[in-house]
């Protein structure tokens, strides 16, 4: 467990965080400060705990807008997969269709050969 003490709303705070995670919670700090520092901006000195609380409420709208978008890319998602499967099915199946057609037609061109052969008689044999 690593300490990194970060500075909001020009308090200094000791957190602890997980090894390697100490730049990111330096850089989370320094974000919130940012957004307070831009609601101070605003609407002037309107105490610590209002700007701070005033912060904490626009990331969570932020969060929950993302969440919100995140939810609708995977309904997106979910259905332009069922619309590949659907899209899948429907080639596998003009394929086997084509597939059956030629193999009828290459059919049919064995008979007419092996037809035209019988009526040439000992002529010569097409095909």
């Amino acid at each position: 467990m690593s300490h990194v003490n970060v500075t909001i709303n020009g308090r200094q705070y000791r957190m602890a965080c997980e090894e390697g995670q100490e730049n990111q919670l330096i850089d989370l700090a320094a974000s919130f400060e940012t957004r307070i520092e831009s609601l101070r901006g605003k609407f002037g000195e309107i105490g610590d705990a209002r700007l701070t609380v005033m912060a904490a409420l626009t990331v969570c709208d932020e969060l929950i807008d993302a969440n919100q978008r995140i939810r609708g890319l995977e309904q997106e998602l979910g259905a332009l997969q069922n619309v590949r499967v659907v899209a899948s099915d429907r080639a596998r199946a003009t394929q086997t269709a084509v597939a059956k057609a030629l193999n009828a037609a290459a059919d049919r061109i064995e008979k007419t050969t092996q037809i035209l052969n019988r009526t040439i008689g000992s002529g010569v044999a097409i095909g």
